[in-house]
């Protein structure tokens, strides 16, 4: 995982900041609302789960309301209107696999991809984060892991007859991150997070979360390749 070293270096208060910041923050703030939404959906389709999912949509309920706390910290009114459209290729995907009851292609988009997604920003966040950020961004992140873990231990239990609708669902949705990732390219930038670090920790989170559920060092080369295409 890469770590950079906190810096004093950031103009918080700057309009190039706070422009970029109404961006990020939006996008963190919807990811979460998303990623509750889908749980609750998630939580319809595993009854067997249920409780745990609804308790794992709270969650993402309680980081949303601190990542606005973080954009009222700034003097920051996030960009909901951005962010919305930016999430919303994912969010068809899942809705539409949800429609028709594909549960492994809707817990590869929120376990994995939006999961790994967000542990790997987050992480790159909180060694330039402003000290209010950090200190929400770092207890979100704890959570995550715990939402990735879900969805491995799920798919790892189904894993044979769940593997080829994976790859497929890794095929779709893949080569939206990378887009995602260059769409805020800039916004990012302006914040101290890289995409090259962004890109790097998410392959691993990624690949590491693949090979928990059972594919092989050389099924999940070629699966990250679907996204490196896109890049």
């Amino acid at each position: 995982m890469q770590q950079l070293a906190v810096s004093p270096e950031f103009d918080f208060t700057s309009e190039s900041y706070k422009d970029a910041y109404s961006r990020i923050n939006a996008i963190v703030i919807e990811g979460e609302q998303e990623a509750h939404d889908n749980y609750i959906t998630l939580a319809q389709l595993l009854p067997d789960h249920k409780d745990e999912l609804q308790r794992l949509s709270k969650m993402e309920s309680r980081h949303m309301k601190g990542f606005q706390a973080c954009g009222r910290n700034l003097s920051v009114t996030p960009d909901m209107e951005f962010a919305k459209q930016y999430f919303s290729q994912l969010h068809g995907n899942f809705q539409t696999a949800a429609a028709t009851g594909n549960v492994v292609t809707c817990l590869l988009i929120q376990s994995l991809i939006i999961e790994c997604f967000a542990i790997a920003a987050y992480n790159i966040y909180i060694p330039v984060a402003d000290d209010f950020a950090r200190k929400i961004t770092e207890g979100v992140v704890k959570d995550e892991y715990m939402h990735l873990n879900f969805g491995e231990v799920w798919l790892k239990d189904h894993f044979e007859e769940s593997k080829a609708e994976l790859e497929q669902a890794n095929r779709q949705n893949l080569p939206l991150v990378w887009r995602m990732l260059n769409q805020v390219e800039d916004d990012a930038h302006i914040l101290g997070m890289e995409k090259d670090a962004l890109v790097e920790d998410f392959m691993i989170a990624y690949g590491e979360a693949l090979s928990n559920i059972g594919f092989t060092t050389r099924d999940i080369m070629r699966m990250s390749a679907y996204g490196l295409t896109a890049a």
